[in-house]
């Protein structure tokens, strides 16, 4: 079974943050349990099935939002689920939103003996999304890697992050950089592990590092095996980004609805240019200004 954020809160101590929530009700849109256009559950309702106060399912519902899975986020009524985006042309080149367009990406990559993912990017959230379709078929017996091998570069801790920011003053104590800080270590963790438990189940070989970079990447890109590169930039815009017991307008991206734009070696000179040089920026970044990076909860 595929460790989520929200096992990883039930089978500990601490108590389920507005984030886990947002995560469990994440993996049953992309699974197909809440369709586009099904209404969630009352915040009530949402409350006692994970035993939190309202407020707590209001600030997860509200990320939601802002990632633009759920529309009609309100006091009023239950929300929705966000329309689904077009169908890609039969070509397979029009951009998908991040979360839609990688996990059959990454399935094809791991019809291979040997995966090798190169990742740059701002959190690990959508790669930790999308990997559970690879990993949801490798447990069912249809794909079966000899191994895995893993590197992603991060933003560092150390750095002043160009996002999320306040948009008014500073950010008082660091709340908001922090809460940054945990959502990218908490989600590296959860990967990690899911990525780690097919060498215990399967016998796959896995390897997976994290490095971290100097800067904010204002993009994030995706290498599979060398052959294809995925990239979608970071549009920044305005967000309600919930902080402990408060609210602080920010302005923020949303990752997981970034359009993904595919290049393929062999499709034409311009691809194949493209995804040689991505390959050769990465391996720049690893081996000059990235440092190591160690992952906590």
């Amino acid at each position: 079974m595929v460790v989520t954020q929200e096992n990883v809160a039930v089978n500990g101590s601490r108590k389920l943050s507005p984030q886990d929530i947002a995560d469990a009700l994440r993996d049953r849109i992309r699974s197909g349990a809440l369709k586009p256009g099904d209404r969630l559950p009352t915040q009530a309702v949402l409350a006692e099935e994970f035993g939190v106060e309202r407020g707590t399912v209001r600030q997860a519902l509200r990320t939601l939002q802002g990632d633009g899975l759920l529309a009609n986020v309100s006091k009023g009524s239950p929300p929705r689920v966000a329309a689904a985006p077009s169908a890609p042309a039969a070509s397979g080149v029009e951009p998908q939103a991040s979360m839609v367009g990688l996990a059959p990406r990454l399935a094809e990559a791991f019809s291979q003996p040997h995966v090798r993912i190169d990742v740059v990017s701002f959190t690990a959230e959508t790669l930790m999304i999308a990997l559970g379709e690879p990993v949801r078929l490798i447990h069912e017996g249809t794909l079966r890697p000899e191994s895995i091998s893993v590197r992603i570069l991060l933003p560092s801790s150390e750095i002043d992050l160009a996002f999320p920011k306040p948009i008014d003053g500073e950010d008082e104590g660091g709340r908001v950089h922090q809460r940054w800080l945990q959502l990218r270590n908490t989600q590296g963790q959860v990967l990690r592990h899911n990525l780690r438990a097919l060498r215990q189940s399967h016998g796959i070989e896995v390897d997976i590092s994290f490095r971290a970079l100097p800067f904010t990447t204002p993009v994030k890109l995706y290498l599979l095996n060398g052959r294809e590169a995925l990239l979608a930039y970071y549009t920044i815009g305005r967000n309600t980004l919930d902080v402990g017991t408060t609210e602080v307008e920010a302005y923020d991206v949303g990752g997981l609805t970034s359009p993904l734009f595919s290049f393929e070696t062999g499709a034409t000179h311009r691809d194949t240019a493209f995804v040689d040089e991505s390959q050769k920026w990465f391996t720049a970044l690893w081996e000059t200004i990235s440092t190591d990076l160690t992952l906590s909860w």
